[in-house]
């Protein structure tokens, strides 16, 4: 009961914030909304795991560097919980963004054959799948449903559609989901960053993570090729996606194999911009 009545009370400020953010505007609340997550961002979420986590990304790292990234993922975080209100105008739009390797999306699209992509909750991660599917290309996304249900109606609304309209809710009966929706010919995104209980331990930053190792078991089973992606916000938030080239899996012996390739990749999107990933999650509980 009285986790109900903290995601309530919980939802009411953020659709309070929602309202303000569209009755301002974008540039204005991205402005003010980066100030307010870097106030209150180390004291809703604890800084002791952030810390940690920086650790073993680097030992080397300064206390003045840590605070740095940390405050650079808050200004980050804010923005992107500002553009949530505005994905209608990036869906019709792409003045906002540059792609990096667009002939292969186009040759995904041409080949009209299913490829397995993944990438890390970095700058305005929603934005990847969105420029998929505004390719051309069938996708289905795995996402992580919110814990508070008040809320996720409203994320997976807009998910649905603006970003990619075949959702699949994470788990066991999403793995169902997947087969299936590759069977129908759709390429499958999926974030390959989090913490998976189940999951495999990998080598992650020297040392081991439960890692999901379900884009690799998909690929090998039905020999798809897997393709990274990659997206960084810049100057004056407009943002830089990467298309990297894509893996073919036949190369590779077994899934463990092509797992810990796939967390190195991770380790290289990282090590590019350590301010704009998400350094909250526990990922080396």
């Amino acid at each position: 009961m009285i986790k109900i009545i903290k995601y309530f009370f919980e939802s009411l400020i953020i659709y309070l914030f929602f309202f303000i953010i569209k009755l301002i505007g974008l540039s204005i609340s991205r402005t003010l909304f980066s100030l307010i997550f870097k106030k209150i961002g180390p004291i809703i979420k604890s800084s002791n795991t952030i810390k940690k986590n920086l650790n073993i990304f680097s030992n080397k790292i300064s206390e003045q560097k840590k605070r740095e990234i940390e405050l650079n993922m808050w200004s980050n975080y804010g923005k992107t919980f500002v553009e949530y209100m505005f994905l209608k105008k990036f869906r019709k739009e792409n003045l906002h963004i540059n792609i990096e390797g667009k002939k292969i999306l186009d040759e995904i699209s041409h080949n009209n054959k299913p490829v397995i992509f993944v990438s890390g909750h970095f700058a305005n991660f929603e934005l990847m799948s969105m420029e998929i599917t505004k390719n051309k290309i069938n996708l289905a996304t795995i996402y992580r449903p919110l814990n508070n249900f008040f809320l996720n109606p409203l994320m997976e609304y807009l998910r649905k559609k603006y970003v990619c309209n075949k959702q699949i809710k994470k788990g066991r009966s999403g793995i169902k989901e997947c087969i299936e929706y590759i069977e129908k010919g759709y390429s499958v995104a999926l974030m390959i960053d989090q913490r998976l209980g189940e999951g495999d331990r990998v080598k992650f930053f020297n040392k081991k993570a439960h890692t999901t190792s379900l884009p690799a078991q998909l690929s090998l089973k039905y020999n798809l090729n897997i393709v990274p992606i990659f997206i960084e916000r810049e100057h004056k938030d407009s943002f830089k996606m990467k298309i990297y080239e894509p893996i073919n899996t036949s190369n590779f012996n077994n899934k463990s194999e092509l797992t810990l390739k796939l967390n190195q990749i991770l380790e290289n999107m990282i090590l590019e911009n350590p301010n704009q990933w998400i350094w909250t999650h526990d990922r080396w509980k």
